[in-house]
């Protein structure tokens, strides 16, 4: 897809702020510092419309950006070890789910997991979530770069097997390093934007 705009809206904190309007949203989701901001960066070409940092739990509201005047991505907070006190933790996850399971413009999550590691029980978890209210879900495995090509199959089997992913549910590899993975993640974010 070719990136025209991308412009950074606002930062939610529930229904009375999110854009108005019936234009497609994709949310994307996993925990802190799987590469969120990174992945959405290189996606749309920019190198800092999504902020990256070296803190953990930096992303605290639900972030909106408008893309081609046509849809929007929406950055959620990182969930797992974000060094923030647990009712802070307990206010995003009921922003999170308020967004997830009321808002219509949303077309799917993009659940990011880490390749290199085995998802951890707040990665099952949400993806369980997600499958259970039926929200369309696509897993993108990060950090690809990181491991040796000869180790992509195995790692993939890994996270395929701990989320109990279904044989024909696409797992897609991805690096913001190399941009592996960029062309088959827009293919699959435009199905959703035009289905």
């Amino acid at each position: 897809m070719k990136i025209v705009s991308a412009e950074y809206i606002i930062s939610a904190v529930g229904q009375a702020q999110y854009p108005e309007g019936q234009l497609p949203e994709l949310a994307f989701g996993g925990r802190s510092n799987v590469g969120k901001s990174s992945l959405i960066n290189k996606i749309l070409n920019r190198k800092s419309l999504a902020r990256t940092s070296q803190r953990p739990g930096k992303t605290q509201y639900l972030n909106f950006y408008f893309i081609n005047e046509n849809f929007y991505f929406v950055d959620l907070p990182g969930y797992g070890f974000a060094k923030v006190p647990k009712d802070i933790k307990a206010q995003w996850g009921k922003m999170i789910e308020g967004y997830l399971k009321s808002r219509e413009n949303l077309k799917a999550v993009i659940q990011l997991v880490d390749i290199r590691h085995e998802p951890s029980a707040e990665d099952v978890m949400m993806y369980q979530w997600l499958k259970h209210f039926e929200i369309p879900t696509v897993v993108v495995a990060t950090k690809a770069d990181k491991i040796s090509r000869g180790n992509i199959q195995k790692h993939t089997k890994i996270v395929r097997n701990k989320l109990n992913m279904p044989k024909d549910e696409v797992l897609q590899i991805f690096s913001a390093e190399t941009g592996q993975g960029k062309d088959e993640l827009w293919d699959i974010i435009t199905g959703y934007i035009n289905g």
